[in-house]
């Protein structure tokens, strides 16, 4: 017989175990799940144990949630049941049990972003009521670095700049501006230490920035309306530096055009499908 419970601060062994046990397989390229990995997405992502939930047959774990809180709503981190036990209704179950929990305690806004090629994850969402807000597109630079190069953009002044000097200037405030849960403010701020950032300023204010770590843009924002010119300046310049994997992960159409990255060069590879619903008792 399997039985389900919601997880406390004490659990995340079981919750890391869970993880190895069910996630993995379908991710055999990934490292496994630690404790102080999972730690760490509890202060990178805001993940709540209180909002994780297990599957059990007998004393196995057979399925697991991941769900990460914030006061805007509740991320589906992860969830996955072990293939030995797929159609049996756990994932449905599981989402259930969490939009219940959610309808009495809040936030009630549940949110979830899924590579569009895993069809078994969006068919679970689709069927358990959530419905298509956006899709979410990953975009790589271009293959010819030739191309990168002669991007170019005015010769402005260029200033390093960290996550505090831009909230420090008002220029973090995403309540408008839709990102998706690994790059918002929260998680930006979670990370500050790990993200170098550079800006295109003048002498009153900064006109443009890009946050970037390890080969991977955060965040891209011009607030000047110039074709895309200031961003050109920035991107050129990390390309001079050798930066040449600037991968743009999970963008939302709201947050920056299709056109203007395709002005960049940057083309499409890849795409996750954002599923949101709202938390209802069943």
């Amino acid at each position: 017989m399997s039985a389900y419970r919601f997880c406390r601060t004490d659990d995340i062994a079981l919750l890391v175990d869970a993880l190895n046990r069910c996630w993995s397989p379908y991710f055999p390229g990934e490292p496994p799940m630690t404790a102080v990995s999972f730690k760490r997405s509890i202060r990178d992502l805001q993940v709540w144990c209180s909002s994780c939930m297990v599957a059990f047959a007998g004393s196995d774990p057979i399925g697991v949630l991941i769900g990460a809180k914030r006061p805007s709503g509740t991320l589906i981190h992860k969830i996955a049941v072990h293939p030995d036990h797929r159609r049996q209704g756990h994932g449905r179950h599981l989402l259930t049990s969490l939009g219940s929990k959610l309808a009495i305690l809040g936030p009630p806004r549940i949110v979830a972003e899924v590579p569009e090629t895993f069809a078994a994850a969006c068919t679970l969402f689709s069927a358990s009521g959530y419905a298509q807000e956006a899709v979410l597109t990953d975009y790589v630079p271009p293959s010819d670095s030739r191309d990168y190069a002669a991007l170019g953009g005015a010769n402005r002044m260029l200033i390093p700049v960290t996550i505090d000097d831009l909230a420090a200037n008002g220029l973090l405030d995403d309540a408008h501006l839709p990102t998706c849960w690994e790059r918002s403010v929260q998680t930006l701020t979670a990370r500050k230490a790990e993200i170098a950032g550079l800006a295109v300023a003048s002498d009153e204010r900064i006109e443009a920035y890009i946050l970037y770590r390890e080969g991977e843009i955060l965040s891209l924002r011009s607030f000047i309306d110039d074709g895309g010119d200031r961003l050109k300046q920035l991107l050129s310049w990390l390309h001079a530096q050798g930066m040449r994997t600037q991968r743009f992960r999970k963008v939302h159409p709201a947050e920056i055009s299709k056109e203007l990255l395709e002005t960049f060069g940057f083309r499409p590879a890849g795409a996750h499908v954002l599923y949101t619903t709202r938390a209802r008792s069943e």
